[in-house]
């Protein structure tokens, strides 16, 4: 599989809020893309998803391959495909919030402390 921007946005967000809404998913976006602008993090998607300990899927043991879903699973990765390709287009209505952070409402991470609670979406709360 090629890893272009796409598809490793399209990862995130399917591995971090595949039974999340919509809007959860692009909430999932943002953190991702405000990651790329931030000068504390890598400056591409995909650098940014792949960076060590960042996000729970990319170190969980787990087959990180679309090719070997479940046939429920392979249509919800077909529609955040194409919500991927329209984020990265910028035809997608993406949240503003500035959140570069997030975590599920059953954890509390050490860091939660040093950053501002901007939303809470399905079952993450974001951070900025």
């Amino acid at each position: 599989m090629i890893l272009t921007a796409a598809t490793c946005l399209a990862m995130n967000m399917f591995y971090e809020a595949r039974n999340e809404s919509t809007l959860g998913q692009l909430m999932v976006a943002e953190v991702t893309l405000n990651r790329v602008e931030s000068n504390r993090y890598p400056d591409n998607v995909c650098d940014v998803v792949w960076q060590r300990k960042q996000f729970s899927w990319t170190h969980d043991g787990k087959s990180d391959n679309p090719d070997r879903l479940s046939y429920l699973d392979r249509q919800v990765w077909e529609s955040i495909q194409d919500l991927a390709w329209d984020v990265i287009t910028g035809t997608a209505d993406v949240p503003s919030t500035g959140a570069t952070m997030y975590h599920a409402d059953y954890v509390s991470p050490y860091w939660i402390n040093g950053y501002n609670e901007v939303a809470v979406v399905g079952t993450h709360i974001f951070y900025k």
